[in-house]
C-alpha cells in the first residue's frame, strides 16, 4: 500500500515537468523545421539570392538588346549595325572576309 501511494505521489510530481518538456520540444521543433522556421527562412534566402543573380543577368541582356535596337532606329541608324544585321539575316559575306563558324549550343 505504501508503495502504491509513493508511485502516485511521484507520478503527480513528474507529470507537469514531462508535459512542459513536451510542449517546449514541440515549439523548438516547429521553430526549426516548420513552414516558418529557420530552415525555411534559409531556403527562401537562397532562392532570393538565385533570383537576384538571374535578374541581374537578364537585365544586362535586356540592356544589350535595347542598345542594339536603338542602333537600328531610323533616326540614329548605325551603318555597322545595319551591315551586321544584313549579313547575318541574308547569310552573305564579302569576298575578302574571313568566316569563322562556331556551333550554336
Amino acid at each position: 500500500m505504501a508503495v502504491l501511494r509513493e508511485i502516485r505521489y511521484r507520478s503527480r510530481q513528474i507529470v507537469l515537468p514531462v508535459i512542459g518538456a513536451c510542449v517546449i520540444g514541440y515549439f523548438v521543433y516547429h521553430s526549426v523545421q516548420g513552414g516558418h522556421g529557420i530552415l525555411s527562412y534559409l531556403r527562401l534566402n537562397n532562392e532570393v539570392k538565385r533570383a537576384e543573380v538571374t535578374l541581374a543577368t537578364l537585365s544586362r541582356k535586356r540592356a544589350e538588346l535595347e542598345r542594339r535596337v536603338d542602333a537600328l532606329h531610323p533616326l540614329s541608324l548605325d551603318p555597322d549595325m545595319l551591315d551586321e544585321m544584313a549579313r547575318q539575316s541574308l547569310n552573305l559575306a564579302e569576298p575578302d572576309d574571313v568566316v569563322i563558324l562556331h556551333p550554336e549550343g
